[in-house]
C-alpha cells in the first residue's frame, strides 16, 4: 500500500471553459462577489476571493458560443466554493436571491451545510460552509455518518442576522 497524499494538500482552484465570459462574469463577479484579477482580452479571466491570484479561471478558447456537455456525458459534477461563516453562506444565499438565481437545492450534510446551484453554463456550483470537526456526525464505532437532509435556509437566513 502506497503512502496517504499529505494531508496539507488543497485543491486550489477551478478553471471552467465558458461559451460567454461577460454572461460568466456578470454570474461570479456580478452575482457571487469575486474580484477580477485579471482579464486576457475578451477570452479569459481569473476571480479570486481577498486578493488571492486566482480561485476562478474562466475561458472561451475552445468553448466560445458551446453548449453544455450533454446529459449522460461525463465531466465536472460541481465545483465547490467554502465560505468561512454560517453568516457568509447566508450572505451569498441574500446575493443568490437578490439576483433573481436559481437555486436547485440545499442540504444538510452533518459535516456541512450546502446550496446547490448551476452557472450560465449549466456547471454544478455548490456554496458550502463546514462545521466544526467536533460537530461531524459518527456512528458508534467513531466512523464518519454523512447524511443529506433539507438544509432551512429561512434558519440560515435568521441565524445570519443574528450573528452580525
Amino acid at each position: 500500500m502506497t503512502e496517504p497524499i499529505d494531508p496539507r494538500v488543497r485543491i486550489g482552484h477551478v478553471h471552467l471553459k465558458v461559451a460567454d465570459l461577460e454572461r460568466s462574469l456578470d454570474f461570479y463577479e456580478g452575482v457571487l462577489g469575486f474580484e477580477l484579477t485579471i482579464r486576457y482580452g475578451s477570452q479569459a479571466a481569473f476571480l479570486s476571493a481577498g486578493g488571492y491570484h486566482h480561485h476562478i479561471g474562466l475561458n472561451t478558447w475552445e468553448s466560445q458560443g458551446g453548449s453544455p456537455p450533454a446529459p449522460g456525458t461525463t465531466g465536472l459534477y460541481h465545483h465547490a466554493i467554502l465560505y468561512p461563516s454560517s453568516r457568509e453562506l447566508a450572505l451569498a444565499l441574500k446575493r443568490l436571491l437578490a439576483a433573481g438565481w436559481p437555486i436547485t437545492g440545499a442540504s444538510d450534510h452533518g459535516v456541512s451545510e450546502a446550496i446547490y446551484l448551476h452557472d450560465p453554463d449549466g456547471n454544478g456550483v455548490e456554496l458550502y460552509r463546514d462545521r466544526p470537526e467536533s460537530e461531524w456526525p459518527r456512528s458508534q464505532s467513531g466512523e464518519l455518518s454523512m447524511f443529506t437532509l433539507p438544509l432551512d435556509l429561512k434558519a440560515l437566513l435568521a441565524a445570519a442576522e443574528g450573528d452580525q
